[in-house]
């Protein structure tokens, strides 16, 4: 019995598309392009009043989450390190989803991954109940929020496409 468990895991762990290998890579490449994202964000959002403020959807999100689950609310430095670490948790394995399947056109599947979520985070807010000013404000705005996801999604292709050299 244990001859063929072992020989079950062998064949799974060396099977080409679905390696652990080939996972871990996938991981890592979409969480780097989830830190590029959140980096390029709290960067510039500092400079730039006209930037997207993730952040201030992903607290509003949070805080919606938890009243509606009777949790007491965080506040401060706790809301903003809660939300960050659920962008950063969520984006990652978002971006992951770029180095499945096959590998060719891996830049292209960055940049489709991005402008999908760039998308997203600009019309879904509205329609679950959340103000969407912070990635709305003004058409510059909408354009960021676009670009730096798909600057994520092609972060998360380079990372990737270079793991899988190596």
């Amino acid at each position: 019995m244990q001859g063929i468990i072992f020989r079950l895991i062998k064949q799974f762990i060396t099977c080409r598309d679905y390696s652990i290998m080939k996972v871990l890579k996938s991981l890592l490449a979409g969480f780097a392009g989830a830190a590029a994202l959140n980096i390029l964000h709290e960067s510039v959002r500092r400079l730039d009043p006209d930037a997207p403020r993730i952040d201030l959807l992903g607290k509003q999100a949070l805080s919606k989450s938890m009243n509606r689950l009777n949790l007491d609310a965080l506040v401060g430095n706790n809301l903003y390190l809660a939300t960050l670490a659920g962008d950063i948790i969520s984006n990652g394995l978002y971006y992951s989803a770029i180095g499945a399947g096959d590998s060719k056109n891996i830049y292209l599947k960055g940049a489709i991954a991005g402008v999908t979520a760039g998308l997203g985070a600009i019309n879904i807010p509205d329609q679950v109940g959340l103000d969407d000013t912070p990635v709305t404000k003004t058409d510059k705005t909408k354009i960021l929020t676009v670009a730096w996801y798909v600057i994520g999604g092609l972060v998360t292709a380079a990372v990737f496409n270079r793991l899988k050299k190596a």
